[in-house]
């Protein structure tokens, strides 16, 4: 793999359990030596075959997902540790750092008086303290309640915005990962198999495992034939296959509409959405904020989800027809 931060940019790298992330991350601070290759600092080598810089020389943050603070030390001299200078110096930037994290008044307080979010707070100051060049972060927010996590995402992206250190952030939360990045590195088998804006990786995915680590996915198969694959929502052209070759049609279940049954007719097809395809509701869920709808097809059937906003609860058994967006479908070669 390869990748490069810039100052002020804030790289996630995004993958399951064991793909690699948090290898990476320990590889950048010099906990780890890698086997090959080079990992370079504002253009100068700090690990190679060669030669090895010790994590500690590197001017490089760590923030951990147990916020590691040290429990014998106050807030002030948690967040103080790393800094040099004079006392005065010193306490300037430990009561900067307090106030931009909300935590004013807070200095004498020790690790085990504070809460959770009150700790990852501490953590980020600490780590920002000697104003890193990098800061590297692994799943810093993993161990808030998901009420708090949101608050505290935003107010830490803010605070790594003004600092202007180039920050690897690792995480296998989605979600996450696009509320917080410039970029996305996802990565799958210790490999960055795709990398860009947030948009561009949900919107454009390289393959199916890609689409369907951001959301939930419908799969409809076909086999090709000139070019063209047969389903039962119409035609889909296939460019650069072969006859015979099996695809997938990828597409998420918001991106699927309902439409009434009228005496076992559907709506008329159209160019954007195709041609609609009957299917009988198996079973309905609200979720909040959308209700989720499974249909067993007609054609086949297959079982698809379809998700749409507010309260639409149709009975079990109920025939409805769904509706394909063809802009928002993706078509991949058949692992």
């Amino acid at each position: 793999m390869s990748l490069t931060l810039d100052a002020g940019e804030v790289i996630c790298l995004l993958g399951p359990s064991g793909c690699g992330k948090s290898t990476t991350l320990r590889i950048a601070a010099g906990v780890d030596r890698q086997s090959g290759g080079t990992v370079l600092i504002d253009g100068a080598v700090v690990s190679d075959d060669l030669h090895h810089q010790e994590p500690e020389h590197r001017s490089i943050g760590l923030m951990f997902q147990d916020f590691a603070l040290f429990p014998h030390l106050d807030v002030a001299g948690n967040v103080g540790f790393g800094l040099r200078g004079s006392k005065a110096e010193k306490e300037r930037r430990i009561n900067d750092l307090l106030e931009r994290v909300d935590l004013s008044g807070y200095n004498r307080k020790y690790p085990h008086e504070l809460s959770g979010g009150e700790q990852q707070r501490v953590a980020l100051a600490r780590a920002l303290a000697p104003k890193p060049r990098v800061l590297l972060m692994d799943e810093p927010f993993s161990g808030l309640d998901d009420r708090l996590r949101d608050d505290v995402r935003d107010a830490t992206l803010e605070l790594l915005k003004d600092e202007g250190s180039a920050v690897l952030l690792v995480t296998h939360e989605p979600v996450e990962a696009m509320r917080m990045a410039d970029k996305i590195a996802l990565m799958r088998g210790g490999q960055v198999v795709q990398m860009g804006a947030p948009y561009n990786i949900y919107n454009a995915p390289v393959d199916k495992a890609a689409a369907a680590f951001f959301s939930d996915v419908n799969v409809v198969p076909g086999v090709v034939k000139n070019a063209l694959t047969e389903t039962p929502f119409g035609q889909f052209l296939v460019p650069g296959s072969q006859d015979g070759d099996e695809v997938e049609i990828i597409i998420r279940p918001q991106h699927l509409r309902l439409d009434f049954d009228r005496d076992g007719r559907g709506p008329n097809p159209t160019t954007k959405e195709g041609t609609p395809a009957r299917g009988i509701v198996s079973r309905a869920r609200y979720l909040g904020h959308y209700s989720l709808v499974e249909f067993t097809m007609d054609y086949d059937g297959s079982q698809l989800q379809v998700t749409v906003p507010g309260v639409f609860l149709p009975e079990k058994g109920r025939p409805l027809w769904l509706s394909m967006r063809r802009d928002r479908c993706f078509v991949f070669p058949k692992n």
